[in-house]
């Protein structure tokens, strides 16, 4: 009997170190947003790993699982840079007083699997509503116990006190303990305790808002709310904890004394002018402009979904919103993809792309700003954004050509997350 466990066991243990290989066919292959596309090829992928790309359909080893993709070109996985998953569109502030944490977290299970089929198998979540949901998803993506794209999340956003990001704003003060994110502070002190406590919760990088926002009941204008002194706190606290900052701005002033103070990203930019322009370019900051977020926004103006001082605030921006991309590139800021999902209907993401050309970016340059420009962001360079031998498994598949139109992203046919396949 003994000799019959031990051989159980040592069977069980060879079935599970034995090596899991997908061979994939498709009728074409771009690698890299900057390559020329294959032909006909053959993707092998070991234990979630890309391990040879070979032109022509090659045999399928013994024991390896074929995937055949006839028709069909693959992608490198789409990287979306700015996301709020555990929320949906809502023009009903009041929620944040009713809405339990269990339910961001259903909300957040939902909006995984749909982002990853519709091909983003990389997002930034930058700023949820309740605690350790992202980081108690991020886990159950990665090790395949939910379909999910690889979350990297902030938590909790870093705002000052009544500003945008303070979800007490348009309430009794009475709520104030129940609705406080226990991140909003007040000089550079408080400001870097907030960078290492969400540093202590698990956070990937800080989220800050830098200025006033559009969908918050805070009314007083769309410029900057930190003082200097207290955003470079942020910075160098974050820099010193080895997480970079994404500063949600609007106004020109906000977004330049947050590219000055050494943020990584800009996420909106949506009044930026040359100066603040300048600045982010001798800072290296990137923008993500998140064009899909206004038009998400847009769709519900007169209609009495929003409250009178957020109607006002995005009748406002819009008229700028359609040229932020334009002016970004005229004034040589770096452009990378990111869309606010959570603001509009998680699911859509790609819609980012006809915007993006839409604002002057050829489908060459839509393509590499969610793919080798994204992971890049992220450092994450050598892992995601192409696909190459050694790279993570993320892979999509979509009929036509992206490098010729960015467009065919929005239908998405095949998805393949660290080497698993989501459905």
């Amino acid at each position: 009997m003994r000799t019959l466990i031990i051989g159980l066991v040592a069977g069980l243990m060879a079935s599970t170190a034995a090596a899991e290989t997908t061979v994939i066919h498709a009728d074409g292959v771009i690698t890299d947003a900057d390559a020329k596309p294959m032909g006909r090829a053959t993707v092998t992928v070991t234990d979630g790993r890309i391990v040879s790309i070979e032109e022509g359909w090659s045999a399928v080893p013994e024991g390896a699982s074929m995937v055949h993709l006839e028709g069909k070109t693959l992608v490198p996985g789409l990287i979306d840079l700015h996301t709020h998953l555990s929320g949906d569109p809502s023009g009903e502030f009041w929620r944040t007083a009713t809405t339990p944490p269990e339910w961001k977290v259903i909300e957040g299970v939902k909006n995984a699997r749909l982002t990853a089929l519709a091909g983003f198998t990389t997002v930034r979540d930058v700023g949820s509503r309740t605690d350790q949901v992202m980081q108690s998803l991020r886990r159950a993506t990665e090790i395949g116990m939910v379909p999910g794209p690889r979350i990297i999340t902030s938590g909790r956003t870093i705002s000052i006190v009544g500003g945008h990001g303070d979800y007490g704003n348009g309430f009794r003060k009475e709520l104030d303990p129940v609705l406080t994110t226990g991140f909003n502070c007040t000089g550079e002190v408080e400001c870097a305790e907030k960078v290492r406590l969400a540093s202590k919760y698990g956070a990937d990088l800080i989220k800050i808002t830098a200025t006033g926002g559009v969908l918050s009941q805070q009314g007083r204008g769309l410029e900057a709310h930190f003082s200097d002194a207290e955003m470079r706190s942020i910075v160098t606290t974050a820099e010193s904890l080895g997480l970079k900052v994404a500063a949600h701005a609007h106004g020109a002033r906000g977004i330049e004394a947050a590219a000055r103070a050494g943020v990584h990203t800009i996420e909106h930019g949506t009044y930026l002018d040359e100066r603040a322009a300048r600045a982010m370019r001798e800072n290296g900051t990137t923008l993500i402009p998140t064009l899909m977020a206004f038009e998400g926004i847009k769709k519900n103006l007169g209609t009495g979904y929003y409250t009178p001082v957020v109607e006002g605030k995005i009748r406002a921006v819009s008229e700028y919103a359609s040229t932020i991309v334009e002016r970004a590139r005229r004034w040589g800021v770096n452009v990378a993809f990111g869309t606010d999902a959570g603001v509009f209907p998680h699911g859509e993401n790609a819609g980012e792309f006809a915007l993006l050309k839409a604002n002057g970016m050829s489908d060459r340059d839509a393509l590499a700003s969610a793919t080798t420009g994204a992971a890049k962001i992220i450092g994450m360079e050598g892992e995601i954004g192409r696909i190459a031998p050694g790279y993570s498994a993320d892979i999509i598949a979509v009929d036509g050509n992206p490098l010729e139109d960015a467009t065919v992203l929005e239908d998405v046919d095949w998805v393949m997350i660290r080497g698993r396949v989501i459905e």
